[in-house]
């Protein structure tokens, strides 16, 4: 079943409201507050590599107050254990049995703060959790909290007493974007609030999970064109032939790249997708998936650079194909 108009309409107004509703507390940041809602619907994750202090924690909590859901924070670092994040079996002298203690990746939206600081094994569990959507211990499989949605950051800066995510791993992200410094104007109006405590904002829930769930659904009904298929897979294509890149994007990144396509296009208030979404996503959605060569990246090449490049010598599709 294909989406309808009546359900590309009512999907765009749920979501232009959600987005102005994490608005109040993200000011000056709609573009990225969007990426981060179409990430959500998409069933997927989002890996947010910036500074320290730009918001990444009040957009987690502001997202799920949106959606009427739940949030954690984990702080990674070096000792953390894997049990840390999905829980942990507890002997229950009076029951004389094992009860099992969820940990805080079982919410709606957890922020994994500084991901790259905890060990590969740590960094491994959480996205296997991301992957499956469930925990399994001790031969007894637990289903997180549905939607669900991991926001991990990174220090682009600190790099000392860090484990960098595996190229394998980054692939689990569906899409990489950056908060930044607000500009002159949202800064004001963020120093005018200075009285209100970050944790003390409280934003009025716009959906309820189970909305979240169907838009989510009715997100994968949208119409995609052979052209689109066509053209998606090009511009893939052509990350793997790029003379600066040793490893281009999976067929995993192609398959994000729909995903996130077909839920901006009913965010847009289309029941099909048209090149524009796949123009606009295809940076935040590919890029951290290409691994650049050594000479390349002392040059000074960014992988943004070469996707910017990418589909400037990739035509988009002009006509729809005959089906």
């Amino acid at each position: 079943m294909t989406m309808t108009q009546e359900q590309a309409t009512w999907f765009s107004d749920i979501f232009n409201r959600l987005v102005a509703n994490v608005d109040q507390v993200l000011l000056g940041k709609t573009f990225v507050v969007r990426l981060s809602f179409t990430a959500l619907l998409s069933e997927g994750h989002l890996l947010l590599e910036d500074f320290p202090g730009t918001g990444k924690t009040s957009l987690a909590r502001a997202m799920a107050q949106s959606v009427k859901g739940t949030t954690n924070r984990i702080q990674f670092t070096p000792d953390l254990l894997p049990g840390d994040i999905t829980g942990v079996s507890i002997y229950d002298q009076g029951a004389g049995e094992f009860e099992f203690h969820t940990g805080p990746v079982f919410a709606n939206i957890v922020l994994a703060d500084e991901i790259n600081r905890a060990s590969p094994k740590t960094q491994a569990a959480l996205l296997e959790v991301m992957e499956e959507g469930t925990v399994t211990v001790d031969g007894i499989t637990h289903p997180v909290a549905s939607p669900f949605m991991v926001i991990a950051t990174q220090n682009p800066i600190e790099q000392a007493g860090t484990y960098r995510l595996p190229e394998a791993q980054l692939d689990r992200f569906i899409m990489k974007s950056s908060i930044g410094y607000p500009d002159h104007a949202s800064t004001v109006r963020i120093l005018e609030g200075a009285g209100t405590k970050a944790h003390e904002t409280i934003v009025p829930a716009i959906a309820t999970d189970e909305v979240i769930v169907e838009m989510g659904r009715l997100a994968r009904t949208v119409h995609v064109d052979p052209s689109i298929n066509d053209y998606v897979s090009r511009l893939v294509e052509s990350t793997r032939t790029a003379t600066e890149v040793r490893l281009g994007a999976s067929v995993r990144g192609a398959l994000a790249l729909i995903r996130t396509a077909k839920t901006l296009a009913a965010a847009n208030g289309r029941h099909y997708v048209v090149p524009d979404d796949v123009k606009v996503l295809a940076e935040p959605v590919l890029a951290h998936r290409l691994v650049l060569d050594p000479e390349a990246e002392f040059d000074g090449v960014t992988t943004s650079s070469i996707m910017s490049q990418l589909l400037i010598e990739t035509p988009p599709p002009s006509e729809r194909q005959a089906v």
